[in-house]
């Protein structure tokens, strides 16, 4: 009796021993390269357990093998970098998706469009390759007059010399503005005498006051929008619109660069449906935040305070969107000082303009903070950056924006050191287009703002000396989804000239990194489950060809996404 005793509990030992090490057997283990936490108690570990898609140990190799079991995979990096997989905190998806048919403008780095010569032979060969007819509309993305050899916008004219028949539009790199031909204003029904709408300013030569072609913010904004209800929308050929399809390959753009976490920063109308039928029907891989426009969306703004903060197949709504201003580069920024070089038609004091006033951002401002919604603000001159630290100042002198609700300054350019200690006393967070640095440096320096006011814009380095969280964002499609490049600009400010815009504003590549992982969590108020490896998180990794921390500052740019794996699976592999 004893001995048969001893058997069982013996053999009942051994099923619960079994057992264990079932439950604890990772699924993945990775080793044999760096593995950056991003946690300041243990920055680096030798080995990263995974299972269920979440972070099981992440320490040494020799306490990792104690999770391995018959059906773990051993991944030896083979020197390749392991980090927490990049979090986007400002872009647009859905405009990147909505662009996908779009006719690509972009200058160097990213395209070839370097001259209006350029643009116009890129649209010519698009309307003969395509074999349009005559009156199809043409809609280009992505030109940049900062770039282009002439440093100007295309013109009215200039759109005509390409076609007399189709209407044409060319959306400015900035998303702030666009040119359309004489075609494009008879199908859009825009006449001579048309008046600036709040918000917005329509373009018109000095001298015969004629309209131009330039559609600044609210003016090219509408003319998109009516643009898109005049198109005819494409044939079905399959259970998934061309929309959605252009949706999932900009999601898959994303993963090749290294994000599991992505944003859709101002959506409204057709972005906000499709977000919506891509969450309905599981399609969404990624995790995705999208801020609705609130006065795009202000008549029903009250219907998405049930979705706040909560992922519902994989879509979350993180806040509300404010644009307050335009952009530097596109010379439509709001300054307290004059652009150094004014846009064509403008006199030498003009200074940009506000979207809105006082009275109409304290008053949605208010409406949301009371419910306790955050807000994402664009603003990138002083002027409204000055407006929104004016009026979530007075908020929270009110007892009605607390800082725990992390409101967010996205863009930050033309920042001033005044505003750091404000943007501290008050509690938002700063967020970065740091590439700004290196893709538009040499602009804001010469052309923009000048030497001294150029030499601060995303003071990342003035923001960490106060001990301010600050995130860094790419803006995608005002560039591809490419934080790298951000890292980069952060960590050099070297421009495309090879000059050092504020030397004083560089900051360390571990900040860079925060930036774009543990910080970017936070300004999502996601620092508990993503942002760094650490046990219990959500499995997000990236992959990397080499060590941020280890080559050149320089050379961050060569660096590679190799990998992307999202909940413990590889979304993305090179």
């Amino acid at each position: 009796m004893w001995k048969k005793y001893n058997i069982n509990v013996i053999l009942f030992v051994c099923i619960l021993a079994s057992c264990k090490n079932v439950k604890n057997d990772a699924d993945t283990l990775y080793y044999g390269g760096p593995i950056l936490t991003m946690e300041d108690t243990i920055p680096q570990v030798e080995a990263l357990a995974v299972k269920d898609g979440k972070i099981l140990f992440a320490g040494t190799k020799k306490e990792a093998m104690k999770y391995v079991g018959s059906n773990t995979n051993e991944i030896n990096l083979e020197n390749k970098t392991l980090m927490p997989g990049f979090i986007d905190v400002h872009s647009h998806i859905t405009s990147r998706a909505g662009m996908s048919q779009a006719v690509d403008l972009s200058p160097s780095p990213y395209g070839k469009v370097n001259s209006i010569a350029d643009l116009q032979t890129t649209l010519r060969d698009y309307i003969s390759k395509h074999q349009l007819d005559a009156t199809t509309p043409v809609l280009g993305n992505g030109y940049d007059d900062a770039i282009m050899t002439e440093h100007h916008h295309p013109t009215r004219e200039e759109l005509d010399a390409v076609s007399n028949s189709n209407p044409i539009i060319v959306i400015h790199t900035s998303g702030h503005a666009s040119v359309i031909n004489t075609a494009m204003f008879k199908l859009l029904q825009i006449p001579e005498d048309v008046k600036d709408p709040q918000g917005g300013h329509y373009g018109r030569d000095p001298k015969t006051k004629r309209l131009n072609g330039k559609l600044e913010e609210n003016a090219s904004f509408t003319a998109l929008m009516k643009l898109t209800a005049l198109l005819p929308k494409p044939p079905e050929t399959d259970s998934l619109s061309q929309s959605m399809k252009d949706f999932l390959t900009a999601q898959d753009e994303w993963f090749s660069y290294g994000q599991t976490t992505v944003c859709d920063g101002r959506t409204m109308g057709v972005g906000l449906s499709l977000l919506r039928e891509a969450a309905a029907k599981k399609l969404i891989k990624a995790d995705i935040v999208y801020f609705p426009d609130f006065e795009a969306n202000k008549k029903e703004w009250q219907s998405f305070l049930p979705h706040y903060m909560k992922y519902e197949n994989r879509l979350k709504f993180g806040g509300f969107k404010f644009s307050d201003d335009g952009s530097p580069q596109g010379k439509t920024a709001w300054l307290t000082q004059p652009y150094l070089v004014p846009p064509e038609g403008q006199s030498k004091d003009y200074k940009g303009f506000p979207i809105f006033t006082d009275e109409v951002l304290y008053a949605d401002l208010k409406t949301i903070f009371l419910k306790n919604i955050t807000a994402q603000l664009h603003v990138n001159g002083d002027a409204a950056i000055d407006q929104a630290l004016r009026v979530i100042g007075k908020l929270k002198q009110e007892g009605i924006y607390k800082p725990e609700l992390r409101a967010t300054l996205i863009h930050v350019q033309n920042s001033r050191p005044d505003h750091i200690a404000k943007i501290k006393e008050i509690g938002v967070i700063p967020s970065y287009f740091s590439a700004h640095t290196y893709l538009w440096g040499d602009w804001h320096y010469n052309s923009v703002f000048g030497p001294t006011r150029a030499a601060f814009i995303s003071p990342a380095k003035a923001a960490k000396d106060a001990g301010i969280t600050f995130t860094i964002h790419h803006d995608a499609p005002v560039t591809p989804p490419d934080l790298i490049t951000g890292v980069y600009a952060a960590v050099s400010r070297i421009t495309r000239s090879g000059m050092v815009l504020g030397p004083d504003q560089r900051i360390p590549v571990i900040d860079a990194l925060k930036a774009i992982t543990i910080n970017a969590a936070y300004q999502y108020q996601e620092e508990d489950t993503k942002g760094s490896l650490k046990v219990g998180k959500i499995a997000d990794l990236v992959i990397l060809n080499k060590d941020p921390l280890t080559i050149d500052p320089k050379e961050l740019r060569s660096i590679q996404v190799q990998e992307t794996i999202k909940d413990g699976k590889t979304v993305f592999k090179r």
